[in-house]
């Protein structure tokens, strides 16, 4: 926990989206951080879920919706957090299709109003407003994208990270940039994984789902590559964007890229393969029939050279090592107790901590 000092303790902290994968993962380590945590979602998106693992950790656990601003004004003005992580969205490609009005409502207006909600703010607050790798225009690179690439979206999921994105840079060239209370980062993730995700539509929930069921995951685009990596790679890039705000480095309205290594994209038939080594009874077959999906993108990758530089943030976990520790977390939630699941996360992050 050393690379955070004691930056976090005693702090209070206010997490959009507390009650899903990432939220939850990222309260745990606030916690251990020592901050005070206030938690705001309109729901618990799954059953199971990660956030029902959790014991005790919040200070303040509201249920609201983002999209009323008159509530997220007066949730920040009541509790004065010195630091926000905006992680609440609806995170779902597929589902963005089925219902692209909440989405857009949810990534886009949700993050305008934590904008508007701090445009007038007076206290010191740092915020660190978590995106998406899928705000960049899709052109298939292979380089991996870069932080000045364009901005755009052909999927309403990305479309709507995209908006909120120019939303963003507006408000802050408008109103933060002069505004020596109110410091921002943007962080871009790209496909995360680890213990705890139980929504559909993603490959580890779906494989884990298929492993419970005793039958073969069935995968649809076996070659589609994603930048792979564990929930707490990008975990501990918010957070330094968070410490780095607040220490007044050069990095007030950037934003930045967390991903793996750019020669260590997989693709889904490759993930199917290391599930099938850590996970006893898993197995899968691609479906061979033409796919009448949705738009999904085939090739997506990040350059992660801009966090390595300034934030000296570099991803540590192989992409065999992000996936033993994936298995091992679903393998102990099904034969231990919520209370036992809950250590196991914070062994996790500790284990994590420590590696280099």
């Amino acid at each position: 926990m050393s690379n955070f000092d004691k930056i976090f303790s005693g702090s209070k902290v206010l997490i959009t989206g507390h009650t899903g994968f990432k939220g939850s993962w990222l309260s745990v380590w606030l916690k251990l951080l020592g901050a005070k945590l206030t938690g705001v979602s309109d729901r618990v998106g799954t059953d199971p879920s990660h956030y029902y693992s959790i014991v005790n950790i919040f200070d303040n656990d509201l249920k609201a919706d983002i999209r009323n601003l008159d509530t997220l004004k007066e949730i920040i003005r009541k509790n004065k957090p010195e630091f926000i992580f905006h992680l609440a969205a609806q995170p779902l490609v597929l589902d963005s299709y089925i219902d692209p009005y909440s989405t857009f409502t949810s990534n886009t207006l949700g993050t305008i109003n934590l904008l508007e909600s701090l445009r007038t703010y007076s206290e010191k607050c740092n915020v660190v407003i978590i995106t998406s790798d899928k705000s960049y225009e899709n052109l298939e690179f292979d380089r991996g994208y870069h932080e000045e690439d364009r901005i755009g979206g052909l999927d309403p999921y990305s479309g709507s990270k995209g908006a909120a994105e120019l939303a963003i840079k507006s408000y802050f060239s408008s109103f933060f940039k002069e505004n020596h209370n109110v410091k921002l980062a943007i962080a871009r993730a790209g496909n995360v994984v680890g213990g705890g995700d139980w929504s559909s539509g993603r490959i580890v929930p779906d494989a884990i789902k298929a492993w419970q069921d005793s039958r073969p995951l069935v995968i649809r685009n076996p070659h589609s590559t994603r930048p792979w990596q564990h929930v707490l790679e990008p975990l501990n890039g918010y957070l330094l964007l968070a410490k780095f705000l607040k220490e007044n480095k050069p990095i007030n309205g950037e934003a930045f890229n967390f991903g793996p290594i750019t020669d260590q994209v997989f693709n889904v038939e490759d993930v199917s393969k290391i599930l099938k080594k850590f996970l006893i009874g898993f197995s899968y077959e691609i479906n061979s029939r033409k796919s009448d999906a949705v738009y999904e993108s085939t090739l997506l990758a990040l350059n992660i050279a801009k966090a390595k530089q300034n934030l000296d943030w570099s991803p540590r976990l192989s992409f065999e090592e992000t996936f033993k520790m994936t298995a091992e977390w679903y393998e102990n939630f099904y034969t231990a107790t919520s209370k036992n699941i809950h250590k196991f996360t914070i062994n996790q992050i500790e284990n994590y901590s420590n590696c280099k």
